[in-house]
C-alpha cells in the first residue's frame, strides 16, 4: 500500500528527516512516536505533498507520488489535522459533503447522502445541521474524520489527532479510530496516546532527530525495547498517561 524509501527532508540548515524507511501493507495500522521535532509531523506532510521532500520515493498502491497530480493524490490519501480545519460557515454535513462533489464530482443528493452516512459512522448523526462553533472539540474532530473518510481514501494520515482535545473529549476520537482500525482501515498516525498506540498499532515507530531509532511491534518496544532512548521516552509517557482510550 505504501512504502517510503531513502525520504530526506530539509528546512534551512536543518535536515528534519534523515533517510527514513517505512512499509505499509492493507490494513496496518502504524503508529509513529517521539518527541517535539522527531519529524513525525513531516513525514506525514511529506506523504500526502503538505511538503515536498529533497531526496527518497514515497510510493502509494505501485505508483510513484511524486508522479501523481496533487489533488489525484490527496483523493486517494486522507488527512485529519490536529486543528480540526473545519471550514466555519458551513454545517457538519456541508464540510464532510464538500470534497465529494467539488473534487470527486458527486451530485449534492449523492454526497450528502455519503455525509450522512459517515456522520453517523462517527456517531454524529444527530449533528448534521450543526456548524463548527456549535459543537465541542472532540465533536470536531470526528467530523474532520467523517470528512476524510467520504473521499473513500486509501490511506488515512492522523497528525496528533487528540492533541488540541481537552482529556474528558479525547475517549470519543480514540473509540472512532479503533472502529476504524477494526475495519482493516490503512492508518499512519502520530500520537501520544501510548495506550491507544499498544493495543491498535501494527507497528511502532519511535523517531528522535529525523532518523528511526526503533520499529516493532508494539508489545516489543513497549516489553522489551533495544535501545536505551526507546526505553526513556516510552517510559515517561507511559507513566505520564493515566487516560483510558
Amino acid at each position: 500500500m505504501l512504502e517510503i524509501a531513502d525520504l530526506h527532508k530539509r528546512y534551512g540548515q536543518e535536515e528534519v528527516l534523515e533517510g527514513v524507511d517505512l512499509t505499509m501493507d492493507r490494513g496496518d495500522v502504524t503508529v509513529l512516536v517521539g518527541p517535539s521535532g522527531s519529524g513525525k509531523s513531516t513525514m506525514l506532510r511529506c506523504v500526502n505533498r503538505l511538503a515536498e521532500f529533497e531526496r527518497g520515493t514515497i510510493t502509494l498502491d505501485g505508483t510513484d507520488t511524486s508522479a501523481l497530480d496533487v489533488d489525484e493524490l490527496r483523493r486517494q490519501v486522507g488527512m485529519v489535522f490536529q486543528d480540526f480545519n473545519l471550514f466555519a460557515h458551513l454545517t457538519a454535513l456541508d464540510n464532510v459533503a464538500l470534497g465529494p462533489r467539488r473534487v470527486l464530482g458527486q451530485s449534492t443528493e449523492d454526497a450528502e447522502a455519503r455525509a450522512h452516512e459517515q456522520l453517523e459512522q462517527v456517531g454524529l448523526g444527530d449533528q448534521t445541521e450543526s456548524y463548527p462553533g456549535e459543537l465541542s472539540g472532540g465533536q470536531k474532530q470526528r467530523v474532520g474524520i467523517a470528512r476524510a473518510l467520504a473521499m473513500e481514501p486509501k490511506l488515512l494520515l492522523f497528525d496528533e489527532p487528540t492533541s488540541a482535545l481537552d482529556p474528558e473529549l479525547i475517549g470519543e476520537v480514540l473509540r472512532v479510530m479503533r472502529e476504524l482500525a477494526d475495519r482493516d482501515t490503512t492508518m499512519l498516525v502520530v500520537t501520544h496516546e501510548m495506550e491507544f498506540a499498544r493495543s491498535v498499532a501494527s507497528e511502532l515507530l519511535f523517531l528522535e532527530d529525523g532518523v528511526i531509532v526503533e520499529r516493532g511491534p508494539p508489545e516489543q518496544l513497549f516489553e522489551e525495547p533495544t535501545e536505551r532512548r526507546t526505553t526513556e521516552f516510552l517510559g515517561r509517557l507511559t507513566n505520564l498517561d493515566g487516560r483510558e482510550p
